[in-house]
Formats: structure tokens, C-alpha cells, sequence
């Protein structure tokens, strides 16, 4: 059974100060220098040069975010049984801290996306592949250093499934306890 889903549409997420690029349609993986690609938060270049059915890419670097990507690998490979949104629940109580309220995405695979707005002076570099400070089924989709990391942003379509807004709210300022375990200070 197949769901119809809408066509991507990067458009909302441009209002929302996110910068764009386009990923190949059904895919979340950026093809090889997509940072020089367009990259961009103006309607109008967006509206005229978007290839149809490409998916979403938002720019972490561009857009001035760090994206905390909860996957939940319930089945095989290489982070077998790492529930990443269970295992940030247990990071935000033994911080004493409630679960953050910002905008959320939910992923095709019952994953969510964690969408802040960097402070200043802060960097956060990307990390993957159970390497997180935040424990395994967490990665960090950081603006780093150079580049930066980039999300498959909501309306993307991957298969039958899409990613879609999970918590419509404001992209919140990362809270200062999450900012000591994943980022370093900068002058």
C-alpha cells in the first residue's frame, strides 16, 4: 500500500529562516559537494531553479542550527536496538531539564528531529554513528566548522513515507545544559 504524499515543498521552511537545497527525489543522502549547490532562504530563487520532486535539504551551517537527530534502530545494522528518542528522554532527566520545545520532524522510521537555533560563540560539529556525546541513536547535525551538517527537511519523501512536522513550534535556542555536552566555546 502506497501513501500519496504532497510535493516537497521548501517554501514554508524559508519563513522560518532555513536556508535550502535540493536533495535528490526519494533520497536523503546530499550528493557530493551540496554545500556549493543552491543553498539558499531567498522565495523567489527557490520558487524559479527547485527541481521537481526533489526532497529537502536544510543547510545547518547556512541556516544558523544544530539538528539533534534521534533515530530509533530497532532492527538491524550497525546501531541494532539504539533508541534515540528513548535514550534523549533519559539525558533530559538526569539533567533535571524537561524535553525541549522547538521544531520537531518526524522521520519515515519513527526517528524525530530536533531543530535549535545555535548562540553565538558556540560551535557544534556533526556527529554520527553512535559517536555522539548524547549516547547511541543520537546524532548531531552541527554547523560545524567549515561546512557544516545539513537534515532532510519536513516534506521530504523517502519511499512511502515522509517526514513531516511533529511540533509545529518555533526553533527554539539551544538550552544551555545541551549546549555544555555538545558544543564548545569559541571567542
Amino acid at each position: 500500500m502506497t501513501t500519496e504524499h504532497p510535493v516537497p515543498d521548501p517554501i514554508p521552511l524559508l519563513a522560518r529562516g532555513l536556508r535550502v537545497f535540493p536533495l535528490p527525489p526519494g533520497e536523503k543522502v546530499a550528493p557530493a559537494g551540496w554545500q556549493h549547490t543552491l543553498l539558499t532562504g531567498d522565495i523567489a530563487t527557490v520558487a524559479a531553479a527547485w527541481p521537481e520532486g526533489a526532497n529537502i535539504g536544510v543547510g545547518c551551517r547556512a541556516s544558523g542550527i544544530v539538528g539533534i537527530d534521534l533515530d530509533r534502530h530497532l532492527e538491524g545494522g550497525v546501531n541494532a536496538g539504539a533508541d534515540g528518542v528513548a535514550r534523549f528522554a533519559q539525558v533530559c532527566r538526569r539533567w533535571g531539564q524537561p524535553r525541549p520545545v522547538t521544531l520537531e520532524v518526524a522521520t519515515p522510521n519513527a526517528g524525530r528531529h530536533l531543530y535549535f537555533r545555535v548562540p553565538r560563540r558556540l560551535t557544534v560539529a556533526s556527529v554520527s554513528g553512535g559517536t555522539s556525546p548524547l549516547g547511541p541513536g543520537i546524532d548531531i547535525r552541527g554547523p560545524g566548522l567549515r561546512l557544516g551538517g545539513y537534515l532532510a527537511g519536513p516534506g521530504s519523501v523517502i519511499g512511502d513515507r515522509a517526514y513531516t512536522i511533529e511540533t509545529d513550534a518555533p526553533i527554539a535556542l539551544l538550552p544551555g545544559w545541551l549546549a555544555a555536552l555538545i558544543g564548545r566555546r569559541t571567542r
